[in-house]
């Protein structure tokens, strides 16, 4: 605990504010009713403290749980490090294959990415994370992963518990008839008698706890198994992301190139080291990255300039026609607008009669895009994007001409 309290450095109490959340509150109270419920199953109905396995199976739930704390808290907490504020490349020749984030003032460094939720540009950025409220990325993406790692391992010794425990103390107390089944819910049937009967109340609790870890379980091992995917390929879901799109644009415009992941070393053991060390500290910076034999140091970021400007080319020009409040279900758009709103964590827009957005995907009734902005808009503001529905807008009529379709729509005809 003591290297846990020398890396965790709370700069000032708005740190803390990250419990103030939802995805912490979840997460924190899935792991103390499953760690409670265990402890108290185990001490009190099934596996008592003075037999010596009762007493290492005691001892490995509190590993469990301190260790998933352990990782939780220095996910959350250490965080993914972000990129120096005003960061330029050393040889300043470089700056061309790099992207410039108006807000943090600097120059995106490979494998950086801004995240809207944290305001700034974050290293290596797989990420943002609700459930740790921050970003995953290049500090903390070790210890996100063992996290994600641990809390299944701990929910299945948890569920084997919570199933012993309803077995051992129903067992003698399960009446079976001709057509219906008998629970005598009285004082369990062990010497001595444990503190706390196990009665109604507390088989709600078990059941309960038993469905939350096997629900953890399933969720979070499968967010593990998909982490560990990309990890060993020394990707992040961005890149991933990146990559896919970089087959599409070859494929969409008949090119003849081949775009090839620079950061693989070829090996998946050589990309598990970068990231887990004996020491928890991954290897480099986080600004310059090995890359593979063959590759340019920025084959990445000249990919991304180019979806970047594919992007624009083929994004469609909206004129807003009604105003749209920025509301997450609007009932005022009609009834399918209301029920099928976009289920992710990108923002909905405001959007007033008059302005113009370059659409770059969309829905059958919601359009993704960014706002036009002019000199008017406030110094500091580089973008305003987000959902909006289709009904509040109509095409402008130079891009009606050329019939153009915002990106994920033609891929769909």
């Amino acid at each position: 605990m003591g290297t846990f309290c020398s890396v965790v450095k709370f700069e000032n109490l708005q740190e803390l504010k990250r419990f103030c959340h939802w995805g912490p509150i979840i997460a924190l109270g899935v792991i103390a009713t499953c760690s409670t419920m265990a402890m108290m199953g185990s001490v009190l109905w099934y596996w008592p403290l003075h037999t010596t396995g009762g007493s290492v199976n005691f001892i490995l739930l509190m590993n469990w749980t301190v260790m998933i704390l352990y990782n939780y808290f220095s996910a959350m907490f250490v965080g993914p490090g972000f990129v120096p504020l005003g960061w330029k490349p050393e040889n300043s020749q470089d700056s061309v294959y790099l992207q410039y984030c108006k807000v943090c003032q600097a120059y995106k460094a490979p494998r950086s990415h801004h995240c809207r939720k944290c305001n700034r540009c974050v290293m290596k950025m797989d990420h943002h994370c609700p459930w740790i409220n921050n970003c995953c990325g290049y500090q903390n993406h070790a210890s996100f992963t063992l996290f994600l790692l641990l809390a299944p391992l701990g929910c299945i010794h948890a569920a084997f518990i919570f199933v012993m425990t309803m077995y051992t103390q129903l067992y003698n107390r399960l009446s079976f008839g001709w057509n219906t089944v008998k629970i005598d819910m009285s004082a369990a049937r062990r010497d001595p008698l444990p503190i706390i009967p196990f009665g109604l109340a507390a088989f709600a609790a078990t059941l309960f706890a038993l469905g939350l870890a096997l629900g953890t379980t399933r969720a979070v091992g499968m967010l593990f198994f998909i982490q560990m995917k990309i990890i060993l390929r020394n990707k992040t879901s961005i890149e991933s992301w990146i990559e896919e799109k970089a087959k599409d644009r070859i494929q969409y415009y008949q090119l003849d190139e081949v775009f090839v992941f620079p950061y693989d070393m070829g090996s998946r053991w050589k990309n598990f080291k970068q990231m887990f060390t004996w020491s928890g500290v991954p290897e480099g910076d986080g600004l310059d990255w090995p890359i593979r034999e063959g590759c340019h140091q920025y084959s990445l970021t000249i990919e991304q300039l180019k979806q970047k400007a594919d992007k624009r080319v083929r994004s469609v020009r909206y004129k807003v026609i009604e105003d749209y409040s920025g509301t997450c279900c609007p009932l005022n758009r009609g009834v399918k607008t209301f029920f099928t709103s976009p289920c992710t964590e990108e923002p909905q827009i405001r959007l007033q009669k008059g302005e113009f957005i370059l659409a770059t995907r969309g829905l059958r009734y919601w359009l993704y895009g960014d706002k036009i902005l002019d000199d008017s808009v406030l110094e500091g503001v580089s973008r305003i994007r987000g959902w909006f529905p289709r009904n509040c807008v109509e095409k402008c009529p130079c891009d009606a001409e050329t019939d153009q379709a915002p990106e994920g729509e033609k891929k769909n005809r």
